[in-house]
């Protein structure tokens, strides 16, 4: 075997235990025994919340614990293909074996970051916010760029995106938009993404071809379960209706369809404005849970963090990421300082360099209002 192979090797062999060592092999194994006892008993369903969150449990031990019986499987399969291929003077079959053990390796790399995925609400659904920052034109193209970044992103790694909120800019661009990714881990992998982003480019807008600098915010919230209590007073809340524009400007309501929540104690908003004014107030209530919610996660991640996290490093206007497409192509993560030189790919969706840094960091999103930057 040839030493660059034998080095890579021992490298998915220490992946792989390290998999087993973050999943507790022989406490998983037992647990998943039992939940799959679980599962059998007709009785379970008399508590369909706890049904589910006991199910969403065993898929994800179940998955966890085949994905890493299969890497030892292809590796060991692949390892004595390439003795045979040695033996025999295949050449063919070797380099199909060293192949299939590179493949692995980015399959054991990217299971290593899932595994990073232990979060409360990481497995949920989630919604995105974006809203453009002071700027006008400018800052509403940014974020509608960056609305399309996470649709790509997210139809990419094959979850489903619903557009729940939708409000045009004046000239070009959207003033603020709010997405539903839908799929297991959703909020695992979005949640780095809460922040202000920085983009730095010739403005197509400008006669005089300057170089602009525009910020947009992104907040990420988790969808909670129906059994999750998040406590909602009446009193605490004012619903608005409101004639709505939709994609692309075209008015899409004919009637004041549109529903605006504002709590009052938090001074959250939140909008839908895509379908009728009853599945409106449904949508904007679930996003005021989701957005509740969220904020007493962060309240206890800060709590838990608090003896050893210095806030200072978040400076700079809480900005998370530069984009710079002008005078050079460029884009960095400010807090785990991963680049990337081909900024149309990032912005075709490939954020997943950037995601994995930040969660190997244990980076949450810092989701502060535009406001903070301008």
């Amino acid at each position: 075997m040839r030493a660059e192979t034998a080095t890579l090797v021992d490298e998915i062999k220490q992946a792989i235990a390290l998999l087993r060592r973050h999943l507790d092999w022989e406490q998983s194994l037992k647990r998943l025994e039992y939940l799959n006892s679980r599962a059998e008993d007709p009785d379970l369903w008399n508590d369909a919340g706890e049904a589910q969150k006991l199910m969403q449990e065993r898929q994800r031990l179940d998955d966890m614990v085949n994905a890493i019986g299969g890497f030892d499987q292809s590796l060991e399969d692949n390892v004595e293909l390439i003795g045979l291929g040695e033996e025999e003077g295949d050449t063919e079959t070797i380099e199909e074996a060293e192949k299939a053990i590179r493949d692995l390796q980015d399959a054991v790399d990217k299971a290593s970051i899932e595994a990073l995925l232990s979060g409360e609400a990481d497995p949920n659904d989630t919604f995105v916010e974006i809203h453009s920052g002071a700027g006008g034109t400018e800052s509403q193209d940014w974020a509608q760029m960056l609305l399309r970044m996470y649709t790509r992103w997210a139809e990419g790694h094959g979850f489903k995106v619903e557009l729940q909120e939708y409000s045009s800019g004046d000239e070009a661009g959207i003033k603020s938009a709010t997405i539903l990714v839908k799929g297991h881990n959703a909020h695992g992998w979005l949640k780095t993404e809460s922040g202000v982003h920085r983009l730095v480019r010739i403005s197509p807008y400008d006669s005089n071809a300057r170089r602009h600098t525009s910020f947009s915010s992104v907040g990420v919230y988790p969808v909670i379960d129906d059994n999750i209590e998040v406590d909602i007073q009446d009193k605490d809340i004012r619903i608005d209706t409101y004639r709505s524009s939709g994609a692309g400007g075209q008015h899409v309501n004919t009637t004041d369809s549109a529903v605006r929540i504002t709590h009052l104690p938090t001074g959250i908003v939140v909008t839908s404005s895509e379908k009728s004014q009853h599945q409106n107030r449904a949508n904007a209530m679930k996003a005021l849970r989701a957005r509740l919610y969220d904020m007493e996660l962060k309240k206890r991640e800060e709590a838990a963090q608090s003896a050893h996290d210095n806030k200072a490093d978040i400076g700079w206007g809480h900005q998370i990421r530069s984009y710079v497409l002008q005078p050079y192509q460029l884009v960095k993560d400010l807090r785990t300082g991963v680049e990337s030189t081909a900024p149309s790919d990032v912005l075709d969706g490939a954020l997943d360099p950037f995601m994995e840094a930040a969660l190997a960091h244990k980076v949450h999103g810092g989701g502060e209002d535009i406001e903070d930057v301008e």
